[in-house]
């Protein structure tokens, strides 16, 4: 009888609010999603940068150009907004030193204006010119310019020969070659090497870094 009476209790209580535990906890895992860290996600960029003039803690703008899926649901939509900064500038050296750039993404803004916060760093450059990725944490690297420097010296001399055999003859022309070399040499020493330059528009691939769980319902509301 009491055991009769117990069930019938917790049957009221289960009607009155019309949800049981488990639908609870069914209804809240639907309602989450996982973006897997390692996850690689299309960007392109939305402003310049350059070694020139960028500086550390300048922000940087992005957009996703391709959605990310899991379980047949967008969780990342095309156009999302994606936000960080510039962690490490280096500028290129007037005898050596590559110039170097690194930077961090740190949150995406959903069309809605729900924002997730995350770690992300550049995985790949595909959309970058003479550069290089220099180590696993995104450094972006500009490619040497050796072959560069010495065509300029030689391109100098000739120059210097070609005045000096006007002006002085044969033996002008080795003056003029030694201090047209000397002139390339003082080009070449006072001038720095090329900058990472990176247009709006550039392919990065961005790769989230640790696990990020993320509001479906935020997501998919964002997505119409």
């Amino acid at each position: 009888m009491k055991l009769a009476c117990i069930m019938l209790f917790s049957s009221l209580a289960f009607g009155q609010t019309g949800v049981s535990p488990a639908a609870k906890v069914q209804e809240a895992d639907v309602r989450t999603a996982s973006i897997p860290a390692g996850t690689k996600v299309p960007l392109a960029l939305k402003q310049a940068i350059s070694t020139k003039s960028a500086k550390e803690g300048d922000p940087v703008y992005a957009e996703t150009t391709f959605p990310f899926v899991v379980n047949d649901h967008i969780i990342i939509p095309a156009g999302t907004y994606v936000q960080g900064r510039i962690s490490h500038v280096r500028r290129p050296g007037r005898v050596k030193g590559r110039a170097e750039l690194l930077m961090h993404f740190t949150s995406m803004i959903y069309p809605s204006g729900y924002t997730v916060i995350l770690p992300g760093s550049v995985d790949n450059m595909p959309g970058a010119d003479k550069t290089s990725m220099k180590d696993s944490e995104g450094t972006i690297r500009q490619d040497g310019q050796k072959g560069k420097d010495i065509g300029q010296i030689a391109s100098t001399a000739s120059t210097g020969a070609i005045i000096g055999g006007v002006t002085n003859g044969g033996k002008g022309a080795a003056i003029g070659a030694g201090g047209g070399s000397a002139l390339g040499l003082a080009i070449a020493l006072l001038s720095r090497g090329n900058d990472v330059r990176l247009e709006p528009g550039t392919s990065i691939e961005m790769v989230i870094q640790r696990e990020i769980t993320v509001d479906s319902s935020r997501i998919d509301k964002a997505a119409k």
